[in-house]
């Protein structure tokens, strides 16, 4: 069985992630972060946790939340590379994420409604629909709102 772990991401990482987010474009149903600007905007947000996806040693992927000031987190990325997908790796990644926001009381995100695997993904874990947003990252497609309240 392959191992999956999450390794904290680092500015010096920025090339890596841009690789992976950029597999990700043209894809309606993904809003990638693909510039050094936008990566270091997100790092620059020290509320913000940005991680690697390994496979093994093989980097699959990237997952990032923010914790906010009131308290909720909001999971603001979750990307597998298309040839990683399918395997269970966005699962795994999501366990270990709400293991870390356990105590959390309110998680909130957004995915793309066409994103079935995603929003099953995120039921499965008890997220619930709360809304639909259009035109929510300026990219003209609509995105769902999901939220886990404990």
């Amino acid at each position: 069985m392959a191992e999956i772990h999450l390794q904290k991401a680092t500015t010096r990482d920025i090339p890596t992630l841009i690789s992976i987010e950029k597999k990700l474009v043209g894809i309606k149903t993904v809003s990638t972060i693909t510039t050094e600007k936008e990566w270091l905007d997100e790092f620059n947000n020290h509320n913000e946790v940005i991680y690697l996806i390994f496979k093994n040693d093989v980097v699959v992927g990237d997952a990032s939340y923010e914790k906010k000031p009131d308290g909720s987190a909001y999971l603001s990325g979750l990307v597998i590379d298309p040839q990683f997908q399918r395997q269970g790796i966005g699962r795994k990644t999501m366990e270990i994420i709400m293991e870390e926001l356990k105590d959390t009381k309110i998680i909130k995100l957004v995915t793309h409604p066409e994103n079935t695997a995603a929003v099953n993904l995120y039921l499965s874990f008890g997220f619930v629909i709360k809304s639909q947003i259009e035109n929510y990252f300026g990219d003209n497609e609509p995105r769902i709102e999901m939220v886990k309240e404990k």
